[in-house]
């Protein structure tokens, strides 16, 4: 059984602006993601994509998006994905930590990957680790995250 956050994406998507809905939904349950103004272009378990604009709100003292910009794009891709793809009846998460790369300077809008094998069973006190990579409009990638994810039994 999907996972309901996927299912509500997978109903929104037939809707006018059907992503931009489901973005704004996401960050009324989830408000410091709002802040980034993201949209979530692709959800399916193990896999999520979005973009942020580049805009004022998130550039630095050198006009480029800032670093925790980035790490908030990075967070919520990784914490969308892992909602949409870990058993819900089963099983809970939380973020336990993030290591991070600023590879180049970030200077358009950006996109986002979260992806992740999926594994055929979900243990008790699990710590997956979900590679988030960002990209700039040229397709350089711009940023890469690894963020734990403490997976549990209910």
């Amino acid at each position: 059984m999907s996972a309901p956050l996927l299912k509500i994406y997978k109903r929104m998507q037939w809707l006018p602006f059907g992503q931009w809905l489901f973005s704004k939904a996401v960050c009324r349950k989830a408000p410091y993601f709002g802040s980034i103004k993201p949209t979530i272009t692709k959800l399916e378990p193990g896999l999520c994509c979005a973009t942020i604009p580049k805009r004022k709100a998130v550039f630095n003292h050198i006009g480029t998006i800032h670093a925790i910009a980035q790490c908030n794009l990075a967070e919520l891709c990784a914490g969308v994905m892992v909602d949409a793809t870990v058993p819900h009846k089963t099983h809970r998460w939380i973020p336990k930590g993030m290591t991070v790369q600023y590879l180049k300077k970030a200077e358009t809008d950006l996109d986002a990957e979260a992806k992740i094998a999926l594994p055929r069973q979900w243990q008790d006190k699990e710590d997956l680790i979900v590679p988030v990579e960002i990209f700039d409009k040229q397709g350089n990638k711009v940023f890469h995250a690894d963020i734990n994810m403490y997976i549990t039994a209910r």
